[in-house]
């Protein structure tokens, strides 16, 4: 994908280079973002974390975004976490892949991307992989086109626990809730893409809300994103205006970010948007020019 214009998002699902490539000439970091989801998270089960294995990988990320990559690395080592630097090969950006080193599809825990080089600034969260078709691949879109950025990616399927254990949006005690957390707490702004069928919403594209948060900067940044998308041709439904279905009132991470005063937008795509590459492209742009006004 061309990272510097809306061209549409390539749907391959051809699979990553091998290691000594990836050491001489970098990575497609959206291929393998894509591809983990479709490899990895569409069969993996899901054990539910401890109290204290889900805060040690979030307290491993936050070190990490403070800069502090030898300490973070033993505490993610602690509950067999490791900490990989990526080049993305086509913006020439590093990124630190944190990742599961015990067993993906055993766990589920997900994993999380850092931009380094520079401050870290916002994060887009993907908390419904492969059951939200394409999210993933706004996501990691969103997080190669626009430098500071986290991308926290849950590991396991919604309905891969039992009842809603892994159903991540919906649920505190998860690691990927652990980390978006510990990202709000650095008040660090958020926006968590979904996605919704087209007959759940006909009359919009997407669905744009600042869930629990009232904050004149989380309305702003609300305003922001759906202008940039009314500019660029999709139909939204801005739900602090009007009634909205999927407003994400009761997701769990906006509603901690709300308490912290943080900015957090919670966006549904609809399947239109998110099953076209060239519709997917341009939505990827409108959030991009949010997530930089947020650096």
């Amino acid at each position: 994908m061309n990272t510097s214009s809306e061209k549409g998002i390539s749907h391959s699902r051809a699979k990553s280079p091998d290691r000594s490539r990836n050491a001489q000439q970098g990575i497609d970091l959206e291929r393998r973002v894509n591809d983990f989801a479709t490899e990895v998270v569409a069969d993996s089960g899901y054990r539910p974390p401890t109290r204290v294995e889900r805060r040690t990988v979030a307290e491993g990320v936050g070190l990490l975004v403070d800069g502090r990559s030898a300490d973070a690395g033993r505490r993610l080592a602690e509950v067999d976490y490791g900490i990989r630097t990526l080049t993305d090969r086509a913006t020439g950006r590093r990124y630190a892949e944190i990742a599961d080193a015990a067993g993906e599809s055993h766990r589920g825990w997900g994993r999380v991307y850092v931009a380094l080089g520079a401050p870290v600034r916002w994060s887009v969260q993907v908390p419904h992989p492969v059951a939200d078709m394409g999210s993933e691949r706004l996501g990691s879109a969103v997080l190669t086109g626009q430098s500071g950025g986290v991308l926290v990616v849950a590991g396991a399927h919604r309905k891969a626990g039992r009842g809603d254990a892994s159903d991540v949006a919906h649920r505190r005690d998860t690691v990927f809730h652990a980390v978006c957390d510990e990202l709000a707490e650095r008040r660090l702004p958020g926006v968590q893409l979904h996605g919704f069928a087209d007959s759940t919403e006909p009359d919009y594209d997407v669905i744009v809300s600042t869930g629990r948060g009232t904050s004149t900067e989380a309305r702003e940044s609300g305003r922001r994103l759906a202008r940039a998308l009314g500019g660029r041709d999709f139909t939204v439904c801005r739900a602090w205006a009007r009634k909205c279905v999927l407003e994400g009132r009761t997701n769990k991470q906006g509603r901690d970010a709300a308490e912290l005063e943080v900015p957090f937008l919670h966006v549904e795509f609809s399947h239109s948007v998110r099953s076209d590459a060239a519709s997917a492209g341009r939505a990827v742009a409108a959030v991009r020019s949010t997530v930089e006004s947020w650096t």
